[in-house]
């Protein structure tokens, strides 16, 4: 299938290439990267030696048009400036924020600038998948919203879903490339810090958003990011007050049940704990849950890498299902550890 990756300059574009680069079907023939058209692939990804000699193509819709299939890994708000040349026959995965979010008044608050509107929201294990595989349109979720979101979503029925706090932890990839002095070396080595404190990261009214169309409950949360000293990986822990008295070996027998069909998703035996090494350059999920009898909260400790299930593995997964492919397919990595 000739597939397509703009903005295959960034982290996730990267990612997107290594990983489509071993895909059974999807054949890439298409790099476009506009700040960096002419540049040798490797010259940015010196990792992927598959790509020796080939360089970066400038963004043009005629180009895209020929393609089947289009990943697009763009800073949010650029996608939906190409969105329209580009013929309704071809397949899109967006990366980006731009499609995301269904009520355009938390877009004009998180995010501002022109509301795009929003297509299928694909979180493949929270959201029907006959609508993913009947769309071509289909908008891939945040990082941190697929971490926080799969950690509750479980438990929703039995939680007081108005209270649901979250803080969780990301590489410093998840920035994305652009130069900030908060992401040089010398900021980020030996430091945590929190950042867009106080209930105000964009990710907020996405988890809110899906974590409501699987309950049908209204849903609230606070949720504070906090910026690790490494480059990739989400650890979140989420929690939650229950509303009736339950055990540790109750709520694990909940979440084994919701995942039981998930071909990423492993809640993991009591004691042992998720890493962030442990799915580097997967798109695997690992979890733990347990119940503090002090409090009578859930607690959820997980663990995605941010460039995988948090974006480009979790992008082709959501392809996989578009064109009816196993979910998994070129996508069977264990973590790199």
């Amino acid at each position: 299938m000739k597939t397509a990756v703009v903005g295959a300059s960034g982290y996730a574009g990267g990612e997107l290439l290594r990983l489509l680069s071993a895909h059974p079907k999807f054949e890439i023939v298409y790099i476009a990267a506009g700040s960096y058209a002419g540049e040798l692939i490797t010259s940015v990804h010196p990792q992927l030696s598959t790509f020796n000699g080939q360089k970066f193509k400038s963004t043009e819709v005629v180009k895209i048009n020929e393609c089947e299939l289009v990943f697009i890994a763009l800073p949010h708000g650029e996608s939906a400036k190409l969105i329209a040349g580009i013929d309704s026959k071809v397949k899109i995965i967006d990366l980006g924020a731009d499609f995301r979010l269904v009520d355009s008044a938390q877009w004009e608050k998180y995010y501002g600038g022109q509301y795009a509107g929003s297509w299928v929201y694909g979180l493949p294990e929270l959201t029907d998948n006959k609508l993913i595989a009947s769309a071509t349109r289909v908008s891939n979720p945040g990082c941190y919203a697929t971490a926080i979101a799969l950690s509750i979503a479980p438990a929703l029925t039995s939680i007081e879903a108005e209270d649901i706090l979250a803080v969780a932890a990301s590489g410093t990839t998840g920035a994305g490339r652009s130069a900030k002095v908060n992401l040089l070396g010398s900021e980020v080595m030996n430091n945590l810090s929190s950042y867009k404190f106080g209930g105000i990261h964009q990710h907020t009214p996405e988890i809110e958003q899906v974590l409501k169309q699987v309950s049908s409950k209204e849903v609230k949360i606070s949720f504070t990011p906090i910026l690790a000293p490494m480059p990739r990986g989400i650890l979140a822990t989420v929690s939650a007050r229950l509303t009736r008295k339950q055990s540790s070996e109750d709520v694990q027998e909940t979440y084994r049940s919701f995942y039981n069909q998930s071909k990423f998703v492993s809640v993991l035996k009591p004691g042992v704990m998720p890493s962030t090494s442990a799915v580097l350059g997967s798109n695997n999920v690992q979890m733990q849950v347990m119940v503090d009898p002090h409090v009578n909260r859930i607690l959820v400790s997980t663990a995605i890498d941010n460039l995988g299930k948090g974006a480009a593995g979790q992008a082709i997964q959501n392809a996989n299902i578009m064109i009816g492919l196993p979910e998994n397919a070129g996508l069977e990595l264990m973590g790199v550890r």
